[in-house]
């Protein structure tokens, strides 16, 4: 990483979401309350899954980790954006910049393939229900999601690559709220054009694949529910899927807004909305989508309130 004569640059100033004063204290007090209910939301329903024999079942394996991976999700961009609102700029030694990216890549696609693995997990409930207790085993359930994690692992080594190759000898302000590959791509002195080739190709086949699972399950789906007689059986079949579509819908809907289409199409403003979205609320929505349409955690989150009041 050599740089000739010009100084390297050694941390990055996070520019933020705003410089208005103003702004910065509404959304100081409006993303402290949605971080709160990010981590209440999460955690309860980690520990209410783990702690309830009756979720001791595949679905609710996965949404246990799903509410895990929103936690490690939002928490390395989240407090930082925090602190940005309470000072003027905020600095990021380089490495922790990098390392911030890096951890948001890692559970960020992580996300992705749980969701697969939820979709391929209601694709065998409803379409081969007899066989569901053979495929969708103890075992084979830890094998998605302990690939689910060595995938989130591998796509951010890619990006972790990448990023060691740069040199940053120029510019040092980043026009975001957190470290994003796009500004920091812009901040190298580097050539970039075969640096970011490999995450581009790492991410985008994992975009993929994991699209082509989740589509493929749902199309199965449809025509199985599309074949039930019993009405009954057809509402219940569609709302053990509302809830998962709704989550898939919103992740993968802002994400391809920010890294598929092109960067000319929107604003560097419009930008940073849509990733407050993904990085800060969906991991506050997924706790209450998945919580409010479903009528069994409802109930045990009711006891379990009842359980802890009657004990003070």
């Amino acid at each position: 990483m050599e740089a000739g004569n010009q100084t390297m640059v050694k941390e990055f100033i996070i520019l933020g979401l705003t410089q208005d004063p103003t702004l910065r204290v509404i959304f100081f007090v409006l993303f402290l309350e949605i971080y709160a209910v990010t981590l209440v939301g999460n955690i309860s329903i980690v520990i209410l899954i783990r702690s309830c024999p009756q979720f001791h079942t595949p679905m609710y394996l996965f949404l246990s980790h799903l509410a895990f991976v929103d936690i490690g999700y939002s928490s390395p961009i989240t407090p930082i954006m925090l602190t940005g609102f309470l000072v003027h700029k905020i600095s990021l030694p380089v490495a922790g910049c990098e390392a911030q990216f890096c951890i948001a890549v890692m559970f960020g696609t992580i996300e992705c393939f749980l969701l697969a693995a939820m979709a391929y997990d209601r694709f065998m409930a409803i379409c081969s229900p007899l066989l569901y207790s053979t495929h969708m085993s103890p075992r084979a359930c830890m094998i998605l999601v302990g690939l689910s994690y060595i995938g989130g692992c591998v796509n951010a080594s890619t990006f972790a690559g990448s990023l060691l190759k740069m040199s940053f000898c120029g510019p040092n302000q980043v026009d975001h709220f957190f470290c994003d590959f796009s500004p920091l791509l812009k901040l190298s002195c580097s050539d970039v054009s075969i640096i970011a080739f490999i995450p581009s190709i790492s991410s985008g086949s994992i975009v993929v694949i994991t699209v082509f699972v989740i589509g493929i399950s749902y199309v199965y789906i449809l025509i199985t529910i599309l074949k039930m007689h019993s009405t009954e059986g057809r509402h219940k079949a569609i709302s053990t899927c509302t809830s998962h579509l709704t989550a898939v819908t919103l992740y993968y809907g802002t994400i391809t807004f920010t890294y598929v289409t092109p960067k000319s199409s929107h604003s560097t403003s419009q930008n940073k909305v849509v990733s407050v979205f993904y990085t800060v609320m969906i991991p506050m929505l997924n706790p209450l989508i998945y919580s409010l349409r479903n009528k069994d955690v409802k109930e045990a989150l009711r006891r379990t309130t009842i359980k802890i009041f009657s004990w003070k």
